[in-house]
Parts: C-alpha cells; sequence; structure tokens
C-alpha cells in the first residue's frame, strides 16, 4: 500500500505543470527614421545686390533747389570712387549745383559715403559742390552743436563730409580749388580741353619740365608748370568752356 501511494506521488509530480517560457524580448525600434514627404531646404548663395544705374545729373533733385542736390543714389555711386573728369563736367559755369565755400582755416578730407578721399585737407575759400545735404534724426530732440552735414563734391574728383558750420554760402573773390590732376583725366578729356590754345601750349611745357615724373620729387620747374597747367583748366571751366560729358561715369 505504502508502495503504491509513493508511485501515485511521484506520478503527480511529473504531471505539474512545466515551466512557462521566458517572454521574447520586445523588438528594438528602428533606427532609421521613416521618410517622410518633406523636402530638405538646401541653401542657396545670397545674390549680390547689384546698385541700380543711375543717369548723370543735370537738374535738382525732385525739383529742390535749396541747397540743389543730387539724387542720392547717385551721389553714393558718385562718392564710391574718383571721377575727375566728372567734377569738371558738374563745376562747369551756368550748372545748377549748390557752390559752398569752406569756411574754416581747414577741414579733414573724411568722406562720409565710403569712398576714397585726398590726402590733402580742404582750405579756407576752396570751392565745393553740394551733393547731398544730411539732416540727424534726433527723435525730436535739441542737441547743442549737432547739426546738418553736407556730402560736397572737390575740384579733384573725390568727395567729403563737412558740417555745415564748416561751409559757407558767399563767394570769396578769388575762391581756391582742389588741385586737378593733368596725368589722371581721360585722354579725351585732355584732348577736348587742348582745343585750348594756352591749355595746349603749358601741357607742352609740362611734358617738357617734367620729363614723364609722376611720383616722388619732381623739379621746380615741373611743379611750376603743373600748377600753371592746373589754374588754366579750372579758369577755363569756370569761363565756360563747353567740356563733353565724360564717357568714364560711375
Amino acid at each position: 500500500m505504502r508502495e503504491l501511494l509513493m508511485i501515485a506521488a511521484m506520478a503527480l509530480v511529473g504531471c505539474g505543470s512545466a515551466p512557462s517560457p521566458s517572454k521574447a524580448p520586445a523588438s528594438k525600434a528602428s533606427e532609421t527614421p521613416a521618410p517622410t514627404n518633406e523636402k530638405a531646404e538646401v541653401p542657396t548663395p545670397e545674390t549680390a545686390e547689384e546698385s541700380p544705374h543711375v543717369d548723370v545729373p543735370t537738374s535738382c533733385d525732385q525739383g529742390v533747389d535749396k541747397p540743389c542736390v543730387m539724387p542720392r543714389a547717385f551721389v553714393k555711386q558718385l562718392c564710391a570712387g574718383a571721377f575727375p573728369e566728372l567734377a569738371l563736367f558738374f563745376f562747369a559755369k551756368g550748372t545748377p549745383w549748390t557752390r559752398v565755400y569752406v569756411a574754416v582755416r581747414q577741414a579733414e578730407p573724411f568722406n562720409g559715403l565710403g569712398g576714397p578721399s585726398s590726402d590733402k585737407n580742404l582750405e579756407f575759400d576752396e570751392e565745393l559742390l553740394v551733393l547731398s545735404e544730411n539732416t540727424p534724426n534726433l527723435g525730436g530732440m535739441s542737441v547743442s552743436g549737432v547739426g546738418n552735414s553736407y556730402d560736397v563734391l572737390r575740384w579733384d574728383g573725390t568727395c567729403a563730409t563737412l558740417q555745415a558750420g564748416e561751409v559757407r554760402l558767399q563767394r570769396p573773390p578769388q575762391p581756391k580749388h582742389a588741385d586737378v590732376d593733368w596725368k589722371r583725366l581721360d585722354e579725351e578729356v585732355r584732348d577736348a580741353l587742348s582745343a585750348d590754345g594756352t591749355i595746349a601750349d603749358l601741357a607742352h611745357r609740362r611734358r617738357q619740365e617734367c620729363k614723364g615724373v609722376t611720383m616722388g620729387v619732381v623739379s621746380d620747374k615741373c611743379e611750376k608748370a603743373d600748377t600753371a597747367l592746373r589754374a588754366r583748366v579750372v579758369k577755363l571751366i569756370r569761363e565756360g568752356f563747353a567740356l563733353p560729358r565724360p564717357s568714364r561715369v560711375p
């Protein structure tokens, strides 16, 4: 009997439930993101902004004649370089631009529009053309010592920016001028000016005295010949010499 009970117990143990299988590990999410319909933005190089071409002005900007200034867009292009031929064209007798004269002993040739400037200071009584008038934005406040400034053109074709107190409208008996560099003028302009007999003679004399020297120390005779030629060019333009419109423009 005891043996039968032991056999029965062993049978029950053998029929016990088998251990449940371990659960399979959850599958890992794919590391590759699902494709989308959105297109990636491809950076494109920025297109350089080109300055619009502005014709050489012959009249006051928008009919404003006090002072008579040039269009701002043209002034920016003009003052980004140096255009001695255009200076002669604009300083010609009868042009409408407002003339002003340096009212201080000397002024630095600072070009507020970022272009090149002369290496020579502006001198008392130097003749200038007003290109544009700058009015500071003070938000309605009144600040002592802060006033308008002017972008001006010199006879040598460079620009300068002066405060209103540094110039005056009254013409002096003998206005001065920045040096007009004969050798830097375009050939067509030199040829046109040489139609004047005095200019032709002075240019010939300058070639003889300077002998092609353009830099460094020059002789006194060369300096005198160059000075006489520059003075004659300015005098001729002031008297109304009909200079053709230069081909080299901003």
